[in-house]
């Protein structure tokens, strides 16, 4: 069989049709040519690659979702309060939302395999102190460091798709990414509820350990190396704007959450403490040679129209989870093994869904799908605010079967779109930033569409409140989702016309 010699193996490859293209992928792997000059090794199958930042993404969903259903137990097996157990899910959340961005950036000096490497070894050492962690000191600072591994793997695990998959297989990627998360969150209620009933609480964070394990095998067999930037005054990490944007981070989300219960003052603080520190961090930005987030980036209408628009769908996506089991039990009287199974079609249908929305944006290109997406979340927001009401618990059904595949249609194409134009020096901290608009999402979803929903039921204690009462405010809250949906079209659309306006200028003679 004739050999290949290796200097001629990349003009080889680019002559080769791509159905042939996976013969080529095993040739040989040396780096230097006779002549002495050295060419780009071949890039390992993207296959295996995509299955590990796969596992990386579900580790990183399950982390969050398995704790929940484990708070009672760990309440009594370490005599906590439930203000002081719910910093076991806390302090991953925070670890998540506060560090997502700068290991983004990190990664994109460092080397985002190197990095991601170290945060799958931290993640899965993380999980076995928190296994046998003696007490709920130990136990919550076990979680901060496994929601730090966790930031890793959600960021870089976007940033390295454009590098590990062919583009014209990101969108696929990107929906399968959006899968694994989903299985994670759809998984973890139940899975852990299992195990703990099986084996104790412990299991939930073993688990980890061997598919952590698996993960960095494949990462170390299938992920390409990359070494990472120059340390020069270009690439010098922002330490103190990574500290300022997660002091910011850190005193926003913890307003949203423990501020609600809090003392007035307490959330209020919190809040002022927000502004500041998003006013220092923006002032340190715009002044130092090596800044944690390049500012210039926001005046791309396309990247802020992505962010925008992901952190809106998340706040309307967490409403599902705020007010779906109020409104389930207080309008109709479930249970709660009807409720879970309610509450299950929307992370059944994101897995079912998430594949497919990705490949048919492969198809017919992000930007469109991004619009349709949300148009499918509008209609799906206002068939809950008034086929609910109206039609029972077939109703709502209705509804999350509408609402589900549109949020997956448009999370694929969007974080297709974001990474699309991206350098690759910046896609780490991109990624990031896309992870980072989500979480926040998620988080002032759970506060403020809750609270809107409070108070439209005209109550403060939801569960003592009348089903009429409960209707009403599930239609209000709904109402209000419709609507930042729509916010999230106007956004899309005016990005496109302002893109399309651009080329036609760029065009023109």
């Amino acid at each position: 069989m004739m050999r290949i010699p290796p200097y001629q193996a990349q003009a080889y490859l680019s002559a080769v049709p791509p159905s042939n293209r996976r013969k080529t992928q095993s040739m040989p792997k040396s780096a230097t040519r006779d002549d002495g000059r050295v060419h780009e090794k071949p890039t390992p199958p993207f296959h295996g690659a995509l299955a590990c930042l796969s596992l990386c993404i579900l580790l990183s969903s399950l982390g969050t979702s398995i704790a929940n259903v484990a708070l009672p137990t760990l309440a009594a097996a370490f005599s906590a309060s439930f203000e002081q157990v719910q910093w076991i899910v806390l302090a991953y959340l925070l670890a998540m939302t506060t560090l997502v961005v700068s290991v983004g950036r990190l990664g994109d000096i460092v080397g985002r395999r190197r990095l991601l490497l170290s945060g799958l070894l931290l993640f899965t050492l993380a999980s076995a102190c928190c296994a046998v962690a003696p007490t709920f000191g130990l136990l919550v600072a076990a979680r901060a460091a496994q929601g730090l591994g966790a930031a890793i793997m959600a960021a870089l695990g976007m940033a390295i798709i454009g590098e590990a998959v062919p583009r014209e297989r990101t969108g696929s990627a990107m929906g399968l990414l959006g899968t694994m998360s989903a299985v994670g969150t759809a998984l973890g209620p139940s899975l852990g509820g299992l195990m703990i009933s099986a084996f104790g609480w412990r299991s939930i964070f073993l688990l980890n350990i061997p598919l952590g394990l698996l993960a960095l095998y494949l990462s170390r067999r299938f992920l390409r190396e990359d070494g990472g930037k120059s340390r020069d005054a270009r690439n010098r990490f922002d330490s103190l704007g990574t500290f300022l944007l997660a002091a910011t981070l850190a005193a926003y989300a913890l307003a949203m959450t423990t501020g609600r219960s809090a003392p007035a003052w307490t959330g209020a603080s919190l809040l002022l403490a927000t502004v500041i520190g998003g006013a220092l961090f923006l002032l340190v930005e715009a002044r130092i040679s090596s800044p944690l987030i390049q500012l210039a980036a926001f005046r791309s209408e396309g990247l802020s129209a992505n962010l925008a628009t992901s952190a809106l769908v998340a706040t309307v996506m967490m409403t599902t989870f705020v007010v779906g089991p109020f409104y389930l039990s207080g309008v109709y009287a479930l249970d709660e093994a009807e409720i879970g199974a309610v509450m299950a079609i929307g992370p059944v249908l994101s897995i079912l869904s998430g594949v497919f929305a990705g490949r048919i944006v492969d198809r017919l290109g992000a930007p469109r799908l991004i619009l349709i997406g949300l148009t499918e979340m509008a209609v799906g927001a206002i068939v809950l605010s008034t086929m609910g009401p109206a039609f029972g618990v077939a109703g709502y059904i209705a509804g999350i079967v509408i609402l589900t595949p549109g949020y997956q249609l448009f999370q694929a194409a969007n974080n297709t779109a974001a990474m699309a134009s991206i350098p690759a020096d910046r896609r780490g901290v991109t990624s990031g930033l896309v992870n980072l608009s989500r979480n926040l999402g998620l988080i002032t979803g759970a506060s403020a569409m809750g609270a809107i929903f409070r108070f439209a039921a005209g109550t403060g204690d939801i569960a003592k409140a009348p089903p009429e009462a409960v209707a009403f405010g599930m239609q209000a809250t709904f109402g209000t989702a419709a609507l930042l949906i729509v916010v999230a079209i106007i956004l899309a659309a005016g990005t496109r016309i302002l893109a399309g306006r651009a080329a036609h200028t760029q065009d023109a003679p």
